[in-house]
């Protein structure tokens, strides 16, 4: 008596969809980590010492004090703005 069983590889064919199906619903369920995003040049956003309009540096959401910003690349002053400027 025979244990085993043997497939064709029509079987195993007619087995490829859903063994697709599940590898990308079981990757789909791993954690992603976020890359960070490379900053951009302060030329690119015109970035300026002084202020515009009243808005300037230390009133934005991406300024980190004392002296950068999660943005722009480089030393960036409190009193600066650029064009990516966004109220906190």
């Amino acid at each position: 008596m025979r244990t085993t069983r043997e497939y064709s590889r029509r079987d195993l064919l007619s087995w490829t969809p859903a063994c697709i199906a599940l590898a990308v619903a079981a990757a789909s369920t791993i954690p992603r980590v976020a890359a960070a995003q490379p900053k951009v040049a302060k030329a690119t956003v015109q970035y300026q010492d002084t202020p515009k309009a009243g808005h300037q540096c230390s009133g934005c959401s991406n300024f980190v004090a004392p002296g950068s910003c999660k943005v722009v690349a480089g030393t960036i002053s409190p009193h600066g703005w650029c064009s990516i400027w966004t109220p906190k």
